[in-house]
């Protein structure tokens, strides 16, 4: 077993090359709304666009165009895009709401009483739009990888 072998993997590379082009955008998307640099959108979650999307969908784009779209390969592809995209807008995005509201919730409880409080991380999910500019960015980079 070659490690170099792995770059031979179109899937893997599409799939990687989704993630990091939707982590770029989400820098540079910052940078252009809020003129500032901000890095830690390269590893962060949530945002424009959806890197999770962006990878799945380039993995299950790369599958279906390298193995066929009426393959097993890519009805397993496809499904596990489905259920990712769906945790992405909807379960994570919740869980990222419920964090904003604790956080008020705390802040409020504890502004008077000077204590110290750990902030719940609120960015976790994505709206619709961030996913489905995801998923577009994966189709894109899964087809042309």
């Amino acid at each position: 077993m070659n490690l170099l072998d792995l770059l031979d993997n179109r899937v893997l590379l599409a799939a990687l090359l989704g993630w990091l082009v939707a982590q770029v955008l989400k820098v540079v998307l910052v940078f252009l709304e809020e003129k500032r640099l901000d890095l830690s959108r390269m590893v962060g979650s949530g945002g424009m666009p959806s890197s999770h999307s962006a990878l799945i969908v380039a993995m299950a784009t790369s599958v279906g165009k390298y193995a066929g779209l009426a393959s097993v390969e890519f009805a397993i592809a496809a499904a596990v895009a489905m259920v990712v995209m769906y945790d992405a807008a909807n379960v994570r995005r919740e869980a990222g709401r419920q964090a904003e509201l604790l956080n008020r919730i705390v802040l409020d409880l504890y502004r008077d009483n000077h204590l110290d409080q750990e902030k719940l991380k609120e960015l976790l999910g994505h709206t619709p739009v961030e996913v489905a500019a995801g998923a577009l960015l994966g189709i894109a980079v899964g087809w042309f990888v």
